[in-house]
């Protein structure tokens, strides 16, 4: 009966000059992206940092589904 969420969290950080484009967000911030879930006690069940600030969720996500121990995602008990 919980609900899920999925969400990108925004960290600032310092990175080398040359790498500043990859990590700069749509806000022209530089920043990682670090995906969580949590169960419904609110306890972290995956983490995943390190992305760069540019990176979609959509591949933050596609990545994470894709690794060999990456994120399983529950069947839903909704119809």
């Amino acid at each position: 009966g919980a609900v899920r969420a999925l969400d990108k969290i925004f960290l600032p950080l310092t990175v080398p000059a040359e790498d500043e484009f990859r990590y700069q967000s749509g806000k022209g911030k530089i920043s990682t992206n670090v995906l969580t879930f949590c169960d419904a006690n609110l306890r972290f069940t995956y983490v995943l940092p390190g992305w760069e600030g540019s990176a979609s969720d959509s591949r933050v996500l596609r990545d994470a589904l894709s690794r060999e121990n990456g994120l399983k995602v529950p069947k839903s008990r909704l119809l």
